[in-house]
């Protein structure tokens, strides 16, 4: 019950290798590859402010278009030529940060259970982008947006949906009017405001969303696109004129990829690309899966309607109901079955769950069927009295983290959890009343773990700052916390360096010392 699981996927490991990377040049809680979600976000804002102040300077008609734009680098070089620059590299920095986070989430399988509901609203936002971001090229009516209006009309010509050409009737000489251009900007500025839609409902299933990464991080990106935009600011082609081809252009392959691509195959072939790359994501949560673990269970004997699990749960997989014992006031909480991911972070912040008790058998409010905290209380019993060391050490792992497996010692007890934010912070003391010299809690690096909050929960609790907290009592240097995600177990990994500080304090122990709180028997 309590084992670690298979080892990730080569691909998987790959993007766990590259994360440790990063985690070394910024540290884990600032590494860029740990806030995706966030990080585009914070450049979606950017995009939305940089393009007001530019769309509230230019003139968005056929003949103003052109010069507006190319004034606002000459005349307002620190206000109108920054923001543009800056617009553009937003747009660019957005569209990586897109794939590397569709990336991340598909080879971490977050398109399953009760990830669904995000995965299937991400995926609208890759054609929204795209569209946007197009679309606001031919604002510009350069010699590359003439080439892209070109294109994209071309494009959608290949569909058998128009009776006339669309690059016949609106992309000529003299065809081209201040109304299409009205639909430039109403291409270029309605897409977003689906987007925002779509970005509100993408984590609308999600508690504690992160929509901001952290300030130094925040910063760090806007030095950076701000930087780009100083040193390589953006600037237009030659003037769009439909009587010539545009030559050598300046392409942003990040936004206009499409372009050269249906050039290289065909229209055809590029739309059934792009079909069947939206399709494929698309079905992906409805493929066959492993069949998912039980879902938490409440118990209503043992709920006291605290809201500590609906208030910890990552997923919005629990709510409060009115108790079935019918007392005015009283609140019972109730699990979503298409919601929890059976993480078992709700069975970590029951207070019902750490009782200080040693007689009775250990109940909660809420459980995991699968793993009840009542068998991981009788497995700590029963492999700490097998135990012929001196100075047992338990381990408590996360099966999604660093593998317990490898710890080498005759000393150690292991358990691995589906996640650290199931470990009730009382199980530390039970440890140790139960004969261990000391615990060693692995959990994830931050922002690392599978379900979003066990790690920060986990350490929330145990540093005493979130409840059900460890209790003061509990002798600290006998506690060691390791912050170690899956492939860090070998002899130089953290999991393995924590257990060596761990046993050279406890092995420095007199038997006599730091005598435990009573246990309160019933």
């Amino acid at each position: 019950m309590w084992q670690d699981r298979e080892p990730p996927p080569p691909a998987l490991a790959a993007w766990r290798h590259l994360e440790h990377g990063f985690d070394a040049a910024f540290g884990a809680a600032l590494s860029p590859l740990r806030h995706l979600g966030s990080l585009g976000f914070l450049v979606f804002w950017l995009l939305a402010v940089s393009g007001i102040y530019v769309y509230a300077v230019i003139d968005t008609s056929v003949a103003g278009a052109y010069a507006s734009i190319v004034d606002l680098g000459r005349h307002q070089p620190w206000a109108g030529g920054v923001l543009r620059s800056l617009h553009r590299y937003a747009a660019d920095a957005f569209v990586i940060l897109l794939a590397a986070h569709l990336g991340r989430e598909w080879l971490l399988r977050h398109y399953r259970g009760a990830r669904r509901h995000a995965w299937l609203t991400g995926v609208p936002t890759i054609a929204l982008v795209f569209i946007s971001a197009i679309g606001g090229f031919w604002l510009h009516w350069d010699q590359l947006a003439q080439y892209s209006a070109i294109a994209t009309a071309e494009w959608l010509d290949a569909l058998p949906l128009l009776a006339t050409p669309l690059a016949r009737n609106f992309l000529t000489e003299g065809a081209v009017s201040d109304r299409l251009f009205s639909l430039f900007v109403f291409v270029h500025l309605g897409a977003p405001l689906l987007l925002l839609f779509t970005l509100w409902f993408h984590i609308q299933r999600l508690t504690r969303a992160a929509v901001w990464p952290p300030r130094a991080l925040s910063l760090g990106l806007l030095v950076t696109l701000l930087a780009l935009a100083l040193l390589q600011p953006v600037s237009s082609h030659a003037p769009a004129n439909l009587a010539t081809v545009p030559q050598a252009l300046r392409l942003d392959w990040a936004l206009l990829f499409i372009h050269p691509l249906a050039e290289a195959t065909s229209p055809a072939a590029a739309w059934a690309l792009v079909a069947a790359l939206l399709a494929l994501l698309s079905v992906l949560p409805f493929l066959p899966q492993p069949a998912p673990a039980p879902v938490a269970v409440v118990d209503p004997a043992n709920c006291n309607g605290c809201r500590r699990c609906f208030v910890d749960c990552p997923f919005a997989a629990v709510t409060m109901a009115p108790h079935p014992n019918g007392k005015a006031g009283k609140q019972i909480a109730v699990v979503d079955a298409d919601l929890c991911t059976a993480c078992g972070i709700c069975v970590g912040a029951c207070p019902s769950s750490t009782p200080f008790r040693s007689a009775a058998d250990l109940v909660t409010g809420i459980d995991l069927p699968a793993a009840p905290i009542g068998a991981l209380r009788r497995d700590l019993q029963q492999q700490l009295a097998t135990l012929k060391a001196p100075r047992p050490i338990v381990v408590f792992g996360c099966a999604q983290g660093a593998a317990l497996a490898p710890l080498a010692g005759d000393d150690i007890a292991r358990f691995s959890l589906e996640c650290t934010g199931m470990l009730p912070p009382s199980f530390v003391e039970y440890a140790l009343r139960d004969g261990a010299a000391g615990v060693l809690v692995s959990t994830c690096r931050p922002g690392g773990c599978e379900y979003r909050l066990g790690q920060q929960w986990t350490e929330q609790r145990l540093r005493g700052e979130r409840e059900p907290h460890l209790r003061a009592e509990v002798p600290q240097h006998r506690l060691e916390v390791a912050w170690a995600d899956a492939g860090e177990s070998g002899e130089a990994g953290p999991l393995q360096a924590a257990l060596r500080r761990l046993r050279q304090r406890v092995s420095q122990l007199e038997p006599s010392t730091d005598p435990l709180p009573k246990v309160h028997h019933v």
